[in-house]
């Protein structure tokens, strides 16, 4: 059996390449406040691999992205072990964009705080009298570069984000900026509406995409998960607060509450963070996990 080494390792992600492919691995590693933490959530990188393949079944006709498949038994016997069993993506390669492209359809979070502070997010200039979680008029789009790991992302203007682009591809900075901030909308659109009929308010998100050989956008990376998004429940949704999620928000609570935990969580932390994934699968996707 031919063994593969991970060339590229994230906090959560493992990336192989596979010849004419790449098989990305979501492994059950969580990370909160820039750290991983010493325990795993098990079922995580499972639930997170599927939740994204919904999603790209969902919106591929609005965008093409990059998912060859999901089935271990059309991978390399090496990735057909325990260990990797629905966590794996055969996908695409790209030429990925230096962008994280991220729609905010709610205030929270960075948003709110910059807001209470200037009246704008990110530059744009937004309502006077929002309150927190609210949502906005219509979504916004606030593009940030791509930090490398242990750096942070740092949050662009569009005006800055055709700069970067046209830095990368002579002649295209414009077209390709344009494109990234229509498809991330009309992603966004799509799948928050969609999710708001099955109880899930997807407050914020972000996206990546890559151009394939014929200089095309493409949707790539994870999709909409609890990883890469803010969901909250319908059910309890209220403004002028901060609303409980359903991704690291049980995980980040106790954090701060145990400044002195060395980053290991109590097992009730990790059941109730692995219950709230499954519930946004189920709730999203029509199925028990």
């Amino acid at each position: 059996m031919q063994e593969f080494k991970p060339f590229k390792a994230g906090k959560v992600r493992e990336i192989y390449d596979n010849g004419d492919n790449l098989i990305m691995v979501a492994t059950d590693r969580i990370s909160a406040f820039d750290h991983i933490l010493k325990n795993d959530i098990v079922d995580k990188g499972a639930i997170l691999t599927q939740i994204s393949k919904f999603w790209f079944d969902l919106t591929e006709d609005i965008v093409p992205n990059h998912l060859i498949s999901v089935d271990n038994d059309d991978m390399p016997e090496f990735f057909r072990s325990e260990k990797f069993v629905r966590r794996c993506t055969m996908c695409r390669k790209l030429d990925m964009l230096p962008l994280e492209c991220i729609v905010r359809g709610y205030i929270t979070g960075s948003g709110w705080a910059s807001y209470q502070k200037t009246g704008e997010v990110c530059g744009i200039k937004l309502p006077e009298g929002l309150r927190e979680s609210e949502k906005l008029p219509e979504a916004i789009y606030t593009p940030s570069t791509k930090a490398e790991i242990g750096d942070h992302d740092e949050n662009i203007s569009y005006e800055k984000s055709v700069e970067v682009l046209e830095k990368a591809y002579p002649g295209r900075g414009e077209e390709l900026a344009q494109k990234a901030k229509e498809l991330t909308l009309a992603v966004y659109k799509k799948c928050a509406d969609y999710a708001l009929e099955r109880g899930i308010i997807i407050a914020d998100t972000k996206f990546e995409f890559g151009l394939d050989e014929e200089g095309n956008v493409v949707l790539a990376d994870e999709v909409l998960t609890p990883d890469s998004s803010r969901f909250w429940p319908v059910e309890g949704y209220e403004v002028g607060k901060s609303q409980p999620s359903y991704d690291k928000q049980f995980v980040r609570d106790w954090l701060k509450a145990n400044p002195d935990s060395d980053y290991k969580l109590p097992d009730d932390v990790i059941d109730k963070t692995i219950e709230k994934y499954k519930e946004a699968y189920k709730l999203l996707t029509g199925k028990d996990f």
